[in-house]
C-alpha cells in the first residue's frame, strides 16, 4: 500500500487508499511494478493548485491503464471510483487525471494547494502523500512557462513499491523489466533539474582541480573590485623566484652575482624598510627565461648565503604589473602588459654585466644597499632602459632658505597684571556679551552661593585653629544646619500654601462661570 517515488526534486512516499479506490490503487501499484512512470516529466505544473504526472508521452494525451498494458485498447481505461467522504481537502492528495466520465488511464495529480473544492466529485482520489511534502513544495514552487511545464525538467526517475497486498493480473509478471529503464533527458534544449554538466565522465580530481580554479577566478574578480588588482586575468610571472630568510648584510649586487651563473637577470631587487633603510631579509630575482628560472630553483633552495640558510620559491607577487599600472594609467595596452611580465630590459652594455647601474641621486647617505624602499639606505636599484626617455629624473632635495619673521612690538603691561590676562579678560566679556540676561543672572547667584559656602567654612576652620572649642563649634554648625532645614520647609509650606490658594481661585473662578451660564439659559 506504499511507494516510494523518486523525483529529480527528491523522494515522495504514497500511501493508497486500497480499500475505498481499489481499482485506482491496484493501478497505480502495478504501473509502478512495470516501471511505467520512470523517466515520465511533471507536464503541468500550476501554482498552489495540482502538479500532473503519469503520461509517458510527457503532452497530457498518452497514457494507459494497466489492463490497456495487458489486454490491448478494450483495457485501457477503467471506471471511477468518486466517495463522498474523500474531499480535496488538503494538500498531497493523489487524484487520477481523467479525460472525463470513467475514462481513467495512467495519468494522475498530486495537489499542491487546500480546499480545491472544484475537482470534488470529478475526479477519484486513491492516495495521499506520507512524507515529502517539502519535495512536493519545491516542485510546486518551480519556474514555470505559460503552459504551466517547468524550465526545467522535474520527472520521475524511479519507483519502488514496498508493500502490494493485492493480486498480480493474469500475465503480468511477463512485462515486469529485469533492470530499470536508463534515465532519459530532453532533446528540445530544456535542461534536466539534476542534471550537472560532465560530471560524470570526468575524474574526481579533474573536477576539483576545475572547481578550485573556478573558485580562484572569482576571488580575482572581487580582488579586481575592490582594488587590490589590476585585472582579474592578472597572473604571477613564471621567471620571477621570491627569496626569503636573507642576511641584513646582503645586498642586490651579492645576490647578481650569485644567481648569474644560471643565466641573464633582468630583475632583482631587496626589499627595504621605506623608513629606516633597512633590509627586511626577503627579495625578487627575475630571469629572462624560465628555464633559468627553474633551475635556479632547484640549486638555490636551501642554500648558504652569508651565513643565512635562504628559501627559495617561485614568487606570487604582481607588484610588477602595479608598476606599470601606475606608470601608465589604471588600464595599459597589450605591450605594456608583456614588458611587465617578462621584465624585459635590454643589457645597457653588451659584454658586461650592464644590470644596474649607481644612481648617486639616491645616495644621500653614501652607504651599501638600495632596492625599493629606502630614503636612507641608498645602494644599487634597478634601472629599465626606456626609464630616462619617459621620467625626468627627480631632483635633489634642495633646503628652503628660512626668512626671518618680522618681530611685533608687544604693548607694555602693568607689572602688577600677569601675562595674558588682558586677553582671558576680553574673552571672557565676550562670552557675557553673548549670554541672556537670565542666564547671567543665575550665574551670577551660583557663583555668589559657592563664595558664600567657601567662606562660611573657612570661618570654622579659622574657629578650629584658633583655640576654640571643637564641641561649641560642632554645636553650632548642628544649630546652623537645623536653621537651614526649618527655612526651607518654611519655604515649602508657603509655596504648597499658595498653589492651594491659587486651586481654590481657579475653581471659585469655574463655578462663577457656570452660575453666570446657568442664569443666562434660565433668562
Amino acid at each position: 500500500m506504499s511507494v516510494i517515488i523518486e523525483t529529480s526534486k527528491g523522494d515522495l512516499i504514497v500511501d493508497l487508499y486500497v480499500d475505498d479506490c481499489p481499482k485506482a490503487a491496484t493501478n497505480f501499484l502495478k504501473q509502478c511494478k512495470l516501471k511505467y512512470y520512470n523517466n515520465c516529466l511533471f507536464y503541468n505544473v500550476q501554482h498552489n493548485f495540482i502538479a500532473q504526472s503519469g503520461d509517458p508521452t510527457n503532452t497530457g494525451k498518452g497514457g494507459e491503464s494497466v489492463w490497456g498494458v495487458l489486454y490491448g485498447e478494450q483495457g485501457r481505461f477503467f471506471e471511477d471510483e468518486i466517495r463522498p467522504g474523500l474531499k480535496h481537502k488538503k494538500r498531497g492528495l493523489l487524484g487520477m487525471a481523467s479525460a472525463g466520465k470513467d475514462l481513467n488511464g495512467s495519468q494522475f495529480y498530486i495537489t499542491t494547494g487546500e480546499g480545491l473544492h472544484s475537482l470534488d466529485e470529478k475526479h477519484t482520489i486513491f492516495g495521499e502523500i506520507a512524507e515529502g511534502l517539502d519535495v512536493l513544495e519545491a516542485i510546486d514552487e518551480a519556474p514555470c512557462d505559460g503552459e504551466g511545464r517547468p524550465l526545467q525538467n522535474i520527472r520521475i526517475r524511479h519507483t519502488i513499491v514496498l508493500d502490494d497486498p493485492t493480486p498480480d493480473p493474469r500475465g503480468l509478471e511477463e512485462h515486469i523489466p529485469e533492470a530499470s529503464p536508463p534515465p532519459q533527458f530532453a532533446t528540445d534544449g530544456r535542461l534536466e533539474d539534476d542534471w550537472v554538466p560532465n560530471e560524470e565522465t570526468r575524474d574526481p580530481e579533474d573536477i576539483e582541480r576545475a572547481n578550485r580554479e573556478k573558485e580562484a577566478h572569482n576571488r580575482a574578480v572581487v580582488l579586481e573590485m575592490i582594488g587590490d588588482l589590476p585585472e582579474a586575468d592578472a597572473a604571477p610571472p613564471p621567471n620571477m623566484l621570491f627569496i626569503c630568510k636573507l642576511n641584513p648584510v646582503t645586498t642586490e649586487e651579492d645576490l647578481e652575482i650569485i644567481f648569474s651563473r644560471f643565466g641573464n637577470i633582468t630583475a632583482c631587487d631587496i626589499i627595504r624598510d621605506w623608513k629606516t633603510g633597512e633590509s627586511l631579509n626577503y627579495g625578487f630575482i627575475g630571469f629572462d627565461t624560465e628555464e633559468a628560472c627553474e633551475q635556479a630553483y632547484f640549486k638555490m633552495n636551501n642554500v648558504l648565503i652569508d651565513d643565512r640558510r635562504i628559501k627559495v620559491d617561485f614568487s606570487q607577487s604582481v607588484s610588477h604589473l602595479w608598476k606599470q599600472f601606475k606608470k601608465h594609467g589604471r588600464k595599459g595596452n597589450t605591450d605594456m602588459m608583456q614588458e611587465a611580465d617578462g621584465h624585459l630590459r635590454q643589457q645597457a652594455d653588451a659584454g658586461t654585466s650592464g644590470r644596474f647601474e649607481l644612481k648617486s641621486q639616491y645616495l644621500p647617505l653614501g652607504g651599501r644597499g638600495g632596492g625599493r624602499g629606502g630614503r636612507g639606505g641608498g645602494g644599487y636599484s634597478l634601472v629599465l632602459e626606456g626609464d630616462d626617455d619617459d621620467v625626468p629624473p627627480p631632483r635633489p632635495r634642495q633646503p628652503r632658505p628660512q626668512q626671518p619673521r618680522p618681530q611685533q612690538p608687544r604693548p607694555p603691561q602693568p607689572r602688577d597684571q600677569p601675562r595674558g590676562s588682558s586677553q582671558r579678560r576680553s574673552r571672557s566679556r565676550s562670552r557675557e556679551r553673548r549670554r541672556s540676561p537670565e542666564r547671567r543672572r543665575e550665574e551670577k547667584e551660583r557663583k555668589e552661593k559657592r563664595r558664600g559656602s567657601r567662606s562660611r567654612s573657612r570661618q570654622r576652620e579659622e574657629r578650629r585653629r584658633g583655640g576654640a572649642d571643637p564641641k561649641e563649634a560642632r554645636r553650632e554648625d548642628r544649630d546652623r544646619r537645623e536653621r537651614r532645614r526649618s527655612r526651607s520647609r518654611d519655604r515649602q509650606h508657603a509655596a504648597g500654601r499658595q498653589r492651594s490658594r491659587e486651586r481654590g481661585e481657579r475653581r471659585g473662578d469655574k463655578e462663577r462661570r457656570r452660575s453666570r451660564s446657568r442664569e443666562r439659559s434660565c433668562h
